[in-house]
């Protein structure tokens, strides 16, 4: 990445890991925040925009609905579910960052801000696509090329790695052939490495995305330019 990269870093955070199975991972939000203050005392001009997921909280929403309601449960109900789990996953990153952060959320994107602070937190904003769609938005409205997407899977692979056990890791692929691997429909609470619709405007747009795992040292090396574990999709 070298020198000549963009002050404006977007971290697509997957909700997985904010909110895995076992309740709010407090641990990966303490290397989040040593990360990215330590990021900021040696690059004083860089900016983090940190788009946040909405984890396991927006799925148990999602089935209490369905089991109470049953499948009459709207596709936008249940979007509207997670959209609202991010947003609280978003606003409990925000307050970890609160002394250097924008004091609002972006969950509107419409509005373009002009933001100074350091940190700028986003969350989902309406049904029919993912906190990815959100940040390729943000690229758009802060010229940013590229969005780093840390997730509970440190690569995309060939195949689900859940079902095909010889699934294959890939480390760079174009945007025809990811769009192709998982396809062009959204669902809400959906499982992919980048949500179809985000993966389409991110392909017009020419944005670069780098899938990659929780490892904050693994990160660092793909800040400072060195060999890191991930998939770069451009």
């Amino acid at each position: 990445m070298g020198s000549n990269y963009s002050d404006k870093v977007i971290i697509s955070v997957g909700g997985s890991l904010v909110v895995p199975n076992g309740g709010i991972d407090t641990e990966f939000l303490k290397r989040l925040n040593t990360f990215v203050r330590n990021q900021l005392a040696n690059h004083q001009d860089r900016q983090f925009f940190l788009v946040i997921g909405g984890g396991t909280t927006a799925r148990h929403y999602r089935d209490a609905g369905r089991e109470v309601v049953g499948h009459d449960l709207t596709e936008d109900d249940m979007d509207w579910l997670g959209i609202h789990a991010t947003r609280l996953n978003a606003q409990l990153v925000r307050t970890i960052f609160r002394d250097i952060a924008h004091p609002n959320l972006i969950k509107h994107y419409e509005i373009i801000r002009k933001v100074p602070e350091q940190v700028v937190v986003a969350a989902g904003w309406k049904p029919g696509w993912s906190t990815d769609y959100c940040a390729t938005l943000l690229c758009e409205d802060y010229h940013i090329k590229t969005v780093i997407n840390m997730s509970n899977i440190s690569q995309v692979y060939d195949k689900d790695p859940k079902k095909v056990p010889d699934a294959k890791p890939i480390n760079s692929i174009s945007w025809a052939d990811f769009r192709e691997l998982i396809g062009d429909k959204w669902s809400p609470g959906m499982n992919a490495p980048f949500d179809p619709i985000a993966a389409k405007r991110a392909q017009e747009f020419g944005i670069k995305v780098v899938v990659m795992g929780k490892d904050f040292d693994n990160l660092n090396n793909f800040f400072e330019n060195k060999d890191f574990v991930g998939t770069v999709i451009e």
